[in-house]
């Protein structure tokens, strides 16, 4: 199943297939159809003709079926987590977690079923008012490559727990994970055509949802240029949006920072998923009176890092998602070593030798004393390089912090929560962590401010935005 529209399995336009490649052999794994705007205009009849029994259901009765959902997933974590791997790339151990948190946020959101507040507003002589949520209807979701099963559940719960029926689009890259997530939701009880998933092209079907003039409501994650445009279209039609488009997360470690845990915060931080996380670590800042130890233990731990097949035991990274991307990273350290701006602590260049040239393998890279100009500092590095700045005071350390367009996520590494309320209250995010970084559990809201986004996925927050007020004015 690699397309499911109204609960039926389609095969792609005039038989047109797209591969599915294994980005750590380089061979294809599967096809799936390649979608056109049929498909969407279909899955959206589909979603409306679903719509009317579904929002009629109870929030409880909804509910039920995302937990038997998370249940079902819960029992083949394994079979699927193998699957997340084949095509993503990521060690076996990440694609565990990963599908084991698709099963959390689908038991979050079924345990705050009943949230769906309402208000009564007396207004004397005048009558009486309540206030309601309904649902919006046909909404769309847009999966990115890096995460796709842990996104499709952010997307997917809320709206469906609110009474609305999706079209899905998965990414290219990575489209069998969620095409087996969905059929699962079936199995679990969801009704045919409240989840329509269409394989396809981003410039065809990604744009065919956000530019239908049927769906309500878009969420979307990816990078800023294609978020723009996302909203552009989504204009037209007067959608809303939720955009979460990337970061280049700061993570500040003060003097007084327990240096092991700050050292292995940042490996984790910057190198799991090959770096290939919105929230990932991606520019350090250490404290000058603890950096040369700082930087020692950083060194040590990222050489032994073992880099290698995700499905291939032990492995603690594993490649970047196709040769296009280790290409970018590679053309961000050529462009470093070419202008002299730092000085290279590991890595540094792609691996080389029979484990690694049929993949797309990059070495796990640190640098320090990073020239404040550098691309690996002003840019979103999707990739596993994590560049290191000294500084003497947490002014600088917040200047440096705050000296890009994004605004996503942050970490403050400290045993003083003076200096962790500053930080928090300082730097442009949209969460701050304080002696951890990357952990999002549904229950907090997830986004960021300036170029990282809009609005919120996770929590009460997402589950709300997925709703309209109605007002019931009663006249006396």
């Amino acid at each position: 199943m690699h397309m499911r529209i109204g609960g039926r399995d389609v095969a792609g336009a005039d038989d047109r297939w797209m591969p599915v490649m294994n980005p750590a052999t380089g061979e294809e794994i599967d096809r799936v159809p390649e979608g056109t705007l049929y498909e969407v205009d279909d899955a959206v009849r589909a979603a409306e003709d679903a719509f009317p029994a579904w929002a009629s259901r109870t929030a409880r009765e909804r509910g039920s079926i995302l937990l038997r959902g998370a249940s079902l997933v819960r029992e083949r974590y394994g079979e699927i987590s193998r699957l997340l791997t084949l095509e993503q790339g990521k060690p076996l151990r990440e694609s565990a977690d990963e599908i084991r948190g698709f099963a959390n946020v689908l038991e979050y959101y079924a345990g705050i079923a009943g949230l769906f507040p309402g208000e009564y507003i007396p207004l004397g002589p005048a009558g009486d008012a309540i206030v309601t949520r309904e649902p919006l209807g046909v909404c769309g979701a847009i999966i990115p490559w890096n995460m796709p099963a842990l996104l499709m559940a952010w997307k997917t719960s809320p709206a469906l727990l609110a009474g609305n029926t999706l079209v899905l689009k998965p990414a290219s890259r990575t489209p069998l994970t969620d095409c087996v997530l969905a059929r699962t939701l079936e199995e679990a009880g969801l009704p045919p055509g409240v989840l329509n998933v269409v394989t396809g092209k981003g410039e065809v079907v990604g744009e065919g949802i956000v530019r239908h003039p049927r769906i309500s409501r878009v969420s979307f994650t990816g990078n800023v240029e294609t978020g723009l445009r996302v909203q552009e279209l989504a204009a037209g039609s007067f959608k809303e949006v939720t955009l979460e488009l990337g970061g280049s997360d700061p993570m500040i470690v003060w003097k007084d920072a327990d240096i092991g845990n700050a050292v292995a915060g940042a490996v984790r931080g910057r190198f799991y998923n090959a770096g290939q996380t919105c929230t990932a670590v991606k520019r350090l800042f250490v404290h000058e009176n603890i950096s040369a130890e700082f930087l020692q233990r950083l060194r040590k731990r990222v050489e032994g890092l073992r880099v290698g097949n995700g499905l291939d035991e032990g492995i603690d990274m594993g490649p970047l998602c196709g040769p296009g991307q280790r290409d970018e990273i590679n053309r961000f350290m050529e462009d470093f070593k070419r202008k002299g701006e730092g000085t290279i602590l590991a890595g540094g260049e792609p691996l080389r030798g029979p484990a690694y040239d049929r993949g797309s393998f990059f070495a796990p890279t640190v640098v320090k004393d990073v020239h404040p100009e550098s691309a690996l500092l002003r840019k979103e590095v999707f990739g596993p390089i994590l560049p290191v700045m000294c500084f003497d005071d947490l002014d600088t350390a917040i200047r440096h912090a705050n000296e890009t367009r994004y605004g996503l996520g942050a970490s403050i590494w400290t045993r003083d929560i003076s200096v962790a309320r500053e930080v928090f209250a300082r730097v442009n995010a949209g969460v701050v962590w304080v002696n951890r970084h990357l952990t999002i559990p549904p229950e907090i809201p997830f986004g960021g401010v300036r170029a990282s986004g809009l609005g919120r996925e996770n929590g009460s927050q997402a589950l709300l935005s997925y709703t309209r007020t109605k007002t019931l004015y009663i006249g006396r």
